[in-house]
């Protein structure tokens, strides 16, 4: 692994913890390390905690490579949907421990958890692409829609709204929020508690129960990936 992805197989359970030193901005590199951890996790078979840097979970994609315009933001985009399936389709359970602050491509990626658990502090929980001038790409909408509460779901799309941890329990982005000085120690009882679950049973259920969403997703970045195409080509 990488200084901004470390993996550990520890209690049971693989750990994964992101930490560029700034946002864990998804980039390319960040997301192949992110990808590289899960292979780990999936070759050890065992439950996941992904887990962001004190105060952020990840800012959401690198910005530096987003607003190039180029074949490498529309595969960055692309490839940050594919790793948030690819995590909703995970065999085993993948708890995310929500450090802080989670944006855009950082959001998706909370969604994408089995179990979401975050900090009773202050922090901003957004997809806030209309916000910044970005249509709301159609991957990113259907994952909102399968998350969110009907009320929250519009307000977050069309709105650019913003949570705070206690709002976002509330809209359906996370499950619970823990005081800080508990944090840790919720996510381990979270995570150890999953091997108490027949494996076999688990990995059954997980894929029927998510089978209909993934072929959502699986559409959707269909369809995202061919609208980029057509607006790059238009542009060259």
């Amino acid at each position: 692994m990488t200084a901004r992805v470390r993996y550990a197989l520890r209690d049971g359970i693989g750990w994964i913890d992101l930490d560029d030193g700034k946002a864990n901005a998804l980039s390319p590199a960040m997301q192949s390390d992110i990808n590289e951890a899960l292979d780990r996790a999936l070759a050890d078979d065992v439950p996941v905690v992904i887990r962001g840097r004190d105060g952020v979970f990840s800012g959401g994609f690198d910005m530096g490579v987003l607003t190039g315009g180029s074949q490498a933001s529309i595969d960055m985009v692309l490839g940050g949907f594919r790793l948030a399936a690819r995590m909703l389709g995970h065999p085993r359970p993948v708890v995310v421990a929500c450090t802080g602050h989670a944006m855009a491509m950082g959001l998706f990626l909370v969604l994408a958890g089995d179990h979401r658990i975050g900090i009773d502090q202050p922090a901003k929980l957004a997809a806030n692409e209309v916000a910044i001038g970005l249509t709301l790409p159609r991957t990113a909408t259907e994952m909102l829609r399968q998350r969110l509460t009907p009320a929250a779901f519009p307000r977050a799309a069309i709105l650019s709204e913003t949570f705070d941890p206690p709002a976002a329990v509330a809209a359906g982005i996370l499950d619970e929020i823990v005081a800080p000085d508990a944090f840790e120690a919720r996510v381990h009882e979270v995570a150890t508690g999953l091997l108490a679950l027949d494996a076999n049973a688990q990995k059954a259920t997980k894929q029927r129960v998510r089978e209909p969403l993934l072929h959502v997703v699986e559409a959707a970045i269909a369809q995202d990936q061919a609208e980029q195409d057509l607006l790059l080509a238009a542009a060259g």
